[in-house]
């Protein structure tokens, strides 16, 4: 299999007036499950159908291993994809839709079997696919890009219709195809699904890039973390937290909230004043937060 990349460079694409993306540079690394986020209008679907040669960049470039798509000798070996999972005739069934795709890219049909094995459809092979739940469509889109044994995974909200088991099936696959050495570029609107999924987060809002880092990283340096306290006498421990110089603020329920100290900082001043503590809890603000307050100013395009 080979080790290659996904690029992006200055890429821009306008519509008319209207900016869909907006000067975007970012790289998916091989062995890394990167997230791709951004609000409804960001210009993720529009990137990543740029990157799969549906659309033309105005400026810019995307390549996968250096090369545009339209250079690779044969794209779906190298790149698979998965944008809308309910592009499928209703009335073929999954072997048939997945053999229909397989003699179009030259792929041996003999890797089908192996593909509905792997997504969970085995028993669903000969069932026409207008009888498919949302997520089973879900599975047959992965199914798909997986026939070519890719290097490269595209993965447009991949996450939509599956129940939990399922979500935490997907994150299971996905995280093992990257360990073995592919590049995953995943978006999703599940943000607490992405904070257990991805190792690297590319946000955009507005066609502009807003962050690029990877996902602890990204987390530190954008979210806010407090201790909630309880303590048997709230108004000692408080006091003590005066003394110290630490700010808090105290809850209509008596515990406290600190945000000028971790909870070994809390629990060390509580044990020197032999005070007793009922709670002692780092609170982290959520990935969902911050991708909120981070794009809740940039306009949709």
């Amino acid at each position: 299999m080979t080790v290659t990349d996904i690029k992006a460079q200055r890429l821009t694409k306008r519509y008319g007036p209207i900016t869909a993306v907006d000067g975007l540079t970012f790289t998916a690394r091989p062995g890394v499950v990167t997230g791709f986020l951004g609000p409804n209008g960001a210009g993720k679907s529009t990137t990543m159908r740029m990157l799969l040669g549906l659309a033309r960049p105005t400026s810019g470039t995307i390549t996968v291993g250096g090369h545009h798509i339209g250079e690779l000798p044969n794209p779906a070996r190298t790149v698979g994809a998965l944008l809308d999972a309910r592009a499928v005739h209703p009335h073929r069934t999954a072997t048939a839709h997945l053999l229909a795709f397989a003699q179009a890219a030259g792929l041996d049909r003999r890797r089908v079997g192996e593909v509905l094995d792997l997504v969970g459809l085995a028993g669903a092979a000969n069932r026409r696919a207008g009888e498919f739940s949302l997520g089973m469509h879900q599975r047959l889109g992965i199914a798909a890009a997986l026939l070519g044994d890719p290097a490269v995974l595209v993965l447009d909200e991949p996450l939509n219709g599956l129940d939990p088991e399922g979500i935490r099936w997907m994150r299971t696959l996905l995280r093992g195809l990257a360990h073995e050495g592919r590049t995953v570029l995943l978006s999703s609107h599940l943000m607490s699904e992405m904070e257990l999924t991805a190792d690297h987060l590319v946000v955009v809002a507005g066609g502009r890039l807003i962050a690029d880092s990877p996902l602890e990283r990204f987390v530190r340096d954008n979210t806010t973390q407090t201790v909630t306290v309880r303590a048997a006498s709230p108004q000692e421990l408080a006091r003590a937290l005066e003394r110290a110089g630490i700010r808090f603020s105290t809850r209509p329920d008596a515990a406290l909230t600190v945000t000028g100290a971790d909870s070994s900082a809390v629990g060390r001043i509580a044990a020197a004043e032999g005070l007793v503590l009922a709670e002692l809890t780092n609170v982290r603000e959520s990935l969902e937060n911050v991708f909120l307050r981070l794009t809740e100013h940039q306009e949709a395009v």
